[in-house]
């Protein structure tokens, strides 16, 4: 993992192999942030900007050689957007970019704005986001991501600097640790070792984990997982996370979808659309990396965490469109489409997460194409059932900078979810509108009553199909562990607005 430093030196002195330099739009046109490079490069170096084409716009990355100018031999401009609108996610992305584009260097400096903790805190999350690679299957790895970074300011010596520094050190090795277990091949990621893994990761930690296998979630009634993952030969499992630390002031739950693989079940996806469904278990690495994060920071949160592993595929043992599920705490549902599979592993979890009476409950999932369809690929979703909670989460996103945004859970989706002449609760809904508004009303119902909870669709922003942009590699994103992160922050340091169900 990238390692990363603090240094006042001069960004036209410093002594690495790359010097990352951003570059704002004004008036008189492209600017970089970084007086003395501008200096060393001389009176006319803003004209040379303009005749290389740069011009200071977000996402933008141009090299262009030290020139002796400047100790680095090689300088990397990167776009901030306007001058008078920089903000701590621009820096984060500018950054990323940078530190994505310089695979295989060793080490590299960086000079943009760091007049604030916070800012230095955007620049260290911006560089370990870039930093990150998955390579665990190429044979010629040798463009490895840069090995330090340092970041240039003046608050070397500042506390909240550092203490942003380290967190950002531990929050970002999560988000790159639930990107790498999304990365992972679905056959060497079974729900079995899925489990172990987060069992291994657990030792030496001050969380504590406990496994059901499929023996025991069949004797306790766990419908729902074992009803999605009967038809594969790699069995369940329900992963259960605790960290409890000694005076903790809130108790959060975090529940997240893990479909190790998801070919539609008996419902059988085309094959064009299976090739990404390795990531169908984002939302369980993210809850348990966010775990992690917590427990690494020491925040004085209890977390409790589920995580619902199972693998999704045909056969005759499989869950049929027709069947019925007694889900976990007696409750039955129809299911009409063995391919929306995702709600009922997590409905299991969140009536488990609901008997130890929670603060607050999240689930996480890459639940609906619906959601992707109303918002797109790289903003997600957030349903809740309290208005108060839904802002506080879409804040608290916006301050980790993830994009995310409300969605209604109104009341016909009630009606729609409870239309089964047969079981008590439909799976789906037979119209195609508002599917991920159903879905969620679907879940709502298996929340525990005055427990405030919240439900984040994932399903467009946890894997990235495209190409790279700032921070964000292709592939496995590690969407919501930092939103995660904050979230357990604010209520630990009692920022956070409070919901109607709290106390």
């Amino acid at each position: 993992m990238t390692t990363i430093h603090l240094s006042k030196a001069s960004a036209a002195k410093t002594r690495t192999d790359a010097l990352i330099v951003g570059v704002v739009k004004t008036e008189k046109g492209p600017q970089v942030t970084a007086e003395a490079v501008a200096s060393a490069f001389g009176r006319t170096f803003a004209k040379t900007l303009t005749g290389m084409g740069v011009k200071g716009s977000p996402g933008e990355v141009v090299k262009m050689p030290g020139a002796g100018a400047v100790k680095t031999p090689l300088v990397v401009l990167v776009g901030l957007g306007d001058a008078d609108e920089v903000t701590e996610e621009t820096l984060r992305r500018a950054v990323g970019a940078g530190v994505r584009s310089l695979a295989g260097v060793d080490t590299a400096s960086v000079a943009v704005p760091t007049d604030t903790a916070e800012r230095v805190a955007a620049a260290a999350e911006g560089a370990l986001l870039g930093g990150y690679t998955y390579d665990r299957y190429l044979s010629d790895s040798s463009d490895q991501p840069v090995g330090e970074v340092t970041i240039l300011t003046e608050l070397v010596r500042d506390d909240a600097a550092l203490a942003g520094v380290e967190r950002a050190t531990a929050v970002i090795a999560a988000v790159n640790a639930a990107r790498t277990w999304v990365n992972t091949p679905p056959g060497d990621l079974t729900p079995p070792i899925f489990a172990d893994e987060i069992v291994a990761a657990a030792e030496g930690t001050s969380i504590e984990v406990d496994v059901l296998d499929e023996t025991r979630l069949e004797e306790l009634g766990y419908g729902g997982i074992m009803g999605v993952g009967r038809g594969s030969s790699h069995p369940p499992r329900l992963v259960t996370l605790s960290y409890t630390p000694s005076e903790p002031v809130a108790h959060i739950a975090l529940v997240g979808k893990g479909i190790t693989f998801d070919s539609g079940g008996i419902s059988i996806k085309p094959s064009a659309s299976m090739y990404t469904m390795k990531c169908d278990m984002a939302g369980a690495a993210a809850v348990v990396a966010a775990t992690f994060a917590v427990a690494e920071l020491g925040l004085p949160v209890q977390v409790t965490t589920y995580a619902s592993l199972a693998e999704n595929l045909p056969s005759g043992t499989a869950t049929r469109p027709g069947d019925v599920l007694t889900m976990y705490g007696g409750k039955t549902v129809e299911v009409l489409n063995t391919d929306a599979e995702g709600r009922l592993v997590l409905a299991d979890a969140i009536t488990t997460a609901s008997e130890l009476q929670p603060d607050l409950i999240v689930d996480v999932a890459t639940l609906t194409g619906a959601c992707v369809v109303a918002l797109g690929d790289r903003t997600g979703g957030i349903m809740a059932n309290d208005d108060n909670f839904r802002s506080s989460v879409h804040a608290s996103a916006e301050t980790a900078g993830e994009s995310m945004w409300p969605l209604p859970l109104p009341e016909e989706m009630a009606e729609k979810v409870k239309a089964s002449k047969i079981a008590d609760l439909s799976q789906i809904q037979t119209e195609r509108w508002g599917g991920a508004l159903f879905a969620g009303a679907f879940l709502r119902e298996f929340v525990g009553e005055g427990i405030t909870w919240a439900h984040l669709d994932i399903a467009g922003t946890a894997f990235n199909e495209g190409k790279p942009w700032g921070y964000t590699p292709k592939g496995g994103t590690g969407f919501a562990v930092r939103t995660l992160v904050q979230l357990a922050t604010e209520r630990a340091n009692g920022s956070a607005p409070a919901a109607a169900g709290d106390a």
